[in-house]
């Protein structure tokens, strides 16, 4: 990338905090909460990178909204369930409400066409 946007920063360090929380988890969820949290958080990823290239970017945009808001849910799962500390948790939301502000921003930026 040219110039590293900061959602991608900020991303990365989500990414990066997520993989290594989630190597902590019970063995019993690996496959289950684990997984699916670590697919939420690459996917985003993945759908920044896409919205940085691709010209028509607010669908994109919309479904990286939408993925936010699942791991925001699974994370409180995983408070609820201990997999989490309540300072963890709060990080991460502190985090994943920083990144959907930049996302919002970027869709009324982008306008409706995108």
């Amino acid at each position: 990338m040219k110039k590293e946007a900061p959602v991608f920063s900020l991303w990365m360090v989500i990414t990066d905090w997520t993989l290594d929380r989630i190597d902590d988890f019970p063995k019993k969820v690996r496959h289950t909460i684990s997984n699916r949290v670590a697919d939420l958080t690459l996917d985003i990823l993945e759908l920044i990178i896409e919205a940085l290239y691709k010209r028509r970017k607010v669908s994109i945009l919309r479904e990286i909204n939408i993925k936010l808001e699942k791991l925001r849910i699974l994370f409180r799962i995983c408070l609820n369930k201990k997999y989490l500390s309540m300072k963890q948790y709060e990080f991460i939301q502190e985090k994943l409400l920083e990144a959907g502000k930049m996302i919002g921003g970027w869709i009324r930026h982008r306008g409706a066409d995108g």
